[in-house]
């Protein structure tokens, strides 16, 4: 399957939150989920108790649709997660929020991770001074994150500059906004990662 091209709220209804892929639009009252809680094509609630399986397969979507991933994609982070030591929902939260395009996102330097995605795919974004055009690229901690020096001084990367830091920055990066860079101080925690989600629900559901 390709990627989703579509309208991204029908993706907020289909799981019923919010996932912040408008970028700012997300905060205002026009935010499709404010408006419309219901399902896409679903014109009254249903009574019936929703199944165990899609319970997990929900939450499997929310993740996906959050960090903008295919599905094998999806299951190769997950596969990788299931050989590490510990606790596997949460290795695959540390895993998706390592990626590059998620960093830029998580560094103000980007209002979505669409957008951050762009960037990265455009070739403006280095690591380490060097040019990472690949977006599922995992950075480690130390690793320094910024703008091509040509690009810094394209007008979308000054606006970005102009418009300051909107969202808080986790503590496991370190961003000097003026200098449009980012240094990876550390691993992200469970504690760090703002994505609301029962992990244990997506490792059941490939457990199946």
């Amino acid at each position: 399957m390709g990627r989703y091209t579509g309208p991204v709220c029908r993706l907020c209804r289909q799981v019923g939150d919010k996932l912040y892929l408008k970028g700012d639009r997300c905060y205002t009252p026009k935010c499709s989920v404010e408006k419309r809680r219901r399902p896409p094509g679903v014109q009254r609630p249903s009574r019936r108790r929703p199944s165990d399986y899609s319970v997990r397969l929900r939450e499997k979507q929310k993740v996906r649709y959050t960090y903008g991933i295919r599905e094998g994609q999806f299951l190769r982070n997950m596969n990788e997660a299931q050989r590490q030591p510990g606790i596997t929902g949460q290795y695959l939260l540390q895993l998706l929020e390592r990626r590059l395009d998620n960093v830029v996102y998580r560094s103000n330097f980007a209002d979505s991770r669409n957008q951050s995605r762009q960037f990265v795919r455009h070739g403006h974004i280095t690591v380490n001074g060097k040019k990472v055009d690949i977006p599922s690229f995992i950075v480690r901690a130390g690793d320094v994150i910024g703008w091509k020096p040509v690009s810094g001084q394209r007008e979308f990367a000054q606006n970005v500059k102009a418009s300051g830091i909107k969202r808080v920055v986790p503590r496991w990066l370190d961003v000097n906004h003026d200098q449009l860079t980012g240094r990876v101080v550390s691993l992200p925690e469970t504690g760090d990662i703002d994505v609301t989600v029962d992990t244990r629900l997506i490792v059941e559901f490939y457990s199946r």
